[in-house]
């Protein structure tokens, strides 16, 4: 019966093996769902503990872990479509004629293999050097090049492709072999200070601390409030109080517009400069400690002898 079937499907029925091998594949698709559920339940539980893990050592653990887990889950439904795709092939290719099968298959593969093996292969081969060299994992604030405005949170990563979602909600998808370079920002948070020029101490400690208590936190605003970190004194009459603060990539408009501008309304109506309390205007930047340390490594200054 298998031998008439084979027969039935190689010489007289072309379109019905194509049916045969399409519904095949299916079927292996499906099926391969069910072990795929369980390891997304297990990545969801891996991820609900690196969202309240606070040690940065065993966060990085469980967001590895969690981005394995997301790639077995592309590994397992691939493996069970190839072993599918073999015993559909060879049943259907029956040993009699394979000159003409093999003539066929290649003819298939050099079409196939050409518009799309060629593609998800340099997509695998760009996937798996990612997860390699750790580039990113899930839960991670990625802006990809060489895209301008195509940066976000790390979903899923397939060894095929990249899911984000963007801070305005936006679910992006990428391929992997279009990901030149990413961006990837530590915790997902960006450090920021702003460096305040007052002529008394604790007047503008006192103005800053007001300014400070109006500034709105939260997930996706300051992650906490602003804190005076260092007061020091520069001259005779002039003190510079650094406040420093965390906000998420995007959101840093919050501390470098929003909290200076605030800082100088302090003065709007005095006209009188000695009765100013800011006497410069606060200089805003970047402080990732990281980064600081690094570029002073970085950064050579010739000392006069």
């Amino acid at each position: 019966m298998s031998a008439d079937l084979q027969h039935f499907f190689s010489s007289s029925n072309a379109f019905g093996s194509v049916l045969i091998f399409a519904f095949a594949l299916f079927v292996a698709y499906w099926v391969s769902n069910f072990p795929a559920k369980l390891i997304i339940k297990i990545a969801q539980k891996v991820a609900v503990r690196s969202d309240n893990e606070s040690d940065d050592d065993r966060l990085i653990q469980l967001r590895q872990t969690e981005t394995y887990l997301s790639v077995a889950v592309a590994g397992i439904r691939a493996i069970f479509v190839a072993i599918t795709a073999y015993i559909t092939w060879q049943f259907i290719s029956p040993t009699t004629s394979g000159g003409v099968a093999a003539i066929g298959a290649s003819a298939f593969f050099i079409v196939f293999a050409g518009q799309t093996v060629g593609i998800l292969l340099r997509d695998m081969t760009s996937g798996i050097t990612m997860i390699i060299e750790n580039w990113f994992h899930i839960g991670d604030f990625i802006k990809i090049e060489p895209f301008i405005d195509v940066s976000g949170v790390v979903e899923r990563l397939t060894l095929r492709s990249t899911k984000i979602r963007s801070l305005n909600g936006e679910v992006i998808w990428i391929h992997n072999q279009q990901i030149h370079g990413v961006h990837v920002t530590p915790k997902g948070l960006r450090t920021m200070a702003v460096d305040i020029f007052v002529k008394d101490r604790e007047r503008g400690e006192a103005e800053v601390k007001k300014v400070i208590s109006v500034i709105p936190t939260g997930p996706m605003m300051l992650v906490k409030p602003l804190r005076i970190t260092s007061t020091e004194q520069w001259a005779e009459s002039l003190w510079r109080i650094t406040v420093t603060g965390q906000t998420p990539p995007g959101r840093e408009w919050l501390i470098e517009t929003y909290f200076v501008d605030a800082l100088k309304d302090i003065d709007d109506g005095v006209r009188e400069k000695s009765d100013r309390v800011i006497v410069r205007r606060p200089i805003a930047r970047f402080a990732d400690p990281i980064a600081d340390s690094r570029f002073k490594r970085a950064v050579r200054i010739k000392r006069d002898k």
